[in-house]
């Protein structure tokens, strides 16, 4: 049989070439499918959460837009209504969200054997945590929802009440147990601590307290203390904290 002419293939040899070829890009396809499967998707819609966080707190909800939220995120800016239906939707779900997060935690404080002062402790500690790690985030629950009587606050009122109704709940008990005085009004209690919290809270954001870790630690003390001076019995334990020490 005659070779093949030079510089022409052979149909074998074509057909080797090719099969060598998808062999190669057969091996090659795992690789990069193995590349993408290790990728960790991003959730766009907790991205968009974030950044409309950041946008609502330093330009105020009422100053920005949409499309704002989308700049922040670098997202299109129709994807952020894919997720939401609109600029308030936002507001809402995060306001739910850290909402929810304190009554669980409230929830879980109270059914722990802590004593009544130590529990309002904990949720003293847990509110003001929450500032110290995410202040933009508590900025514009205050600022923007609990705040905002005739709009947001007034939608949310039910969330609101339900934290209310908890410490009232740890004020009752202790009330009935002795360590809290009888005759205290336990919901009048319950928002006299949350307001006290708030106030804290409302210093840090407009500068108007130092936002250092030493006062963090020391308003949790104080705030329980002017609350539970008011509200223990006669001879009631009153231990001291890291809180209640002097200033320097």
């Amino acid at each position: 049989m005659a070779a093949a002419p030079r510089g022409r293939a052979s149909a074998g040899e074509s057909a080797s070439s090719a099969d060598n070829g998808d062999s190669r890009a057969t091996a090659r396809k795992p690789r990069r499918r193995s590349r993408a499967a290790r990728a960790e998707p991003v959730d766009k819609r907790r991205l968009i959460l974030d950044a409309a966080v950041r946008v609502f707190a330093h330009r105020g909800f009422h100053s920005c837009r949409v499309s704002d939220v989308a700049d922040e995120a670098g997202v299109a800016y129709g994807l952020v209504y894919h997720y939401f239906g609109s600029k308030e939707e936002i507001l809402d779900t995060l306001f739910v969200e850290r909402w929810q997060l304190m009554l669980d935690a409230i929830e879980a404080i109270d059914h722990s054997d802590a004593s009544a002062r130590e529990k309002l402790e904990l949720v003293a500690s847990f509110i003001i945590d929450s500032y110290r790690h995410s202040p933009e985030v508590m900025k514009v629950i205050i600022v923007e929802v609990t705040r905002a009587a005739h709009s947001f606050g007034r939608e949310h009122l039910e969330h609101i009440n339900k934290a209310y109704d908890r410490i009232a709940l740890i004020v009752e008990a202790a009330s009935r147990e002795g360590a809290f005085k009888p005759d205290i009004d336990a919901r009048f209690a319950a928002m006299c601590f949350y307001g006290a919290i708030e106030q804290l809270l409302s210093g840090w954001i407009f500068g108007l307290l130092p936002r250092t870790d030493e006062e963090y630690e020391r308003a949790k003390g104080l705030v329980v203390e002017t609350i539970c001076g008011g509200l223990e019995a006669p001879g009631a334990p009153t231990p001291a904290g890291p809180g209640l020490l002097p200033r320097q």
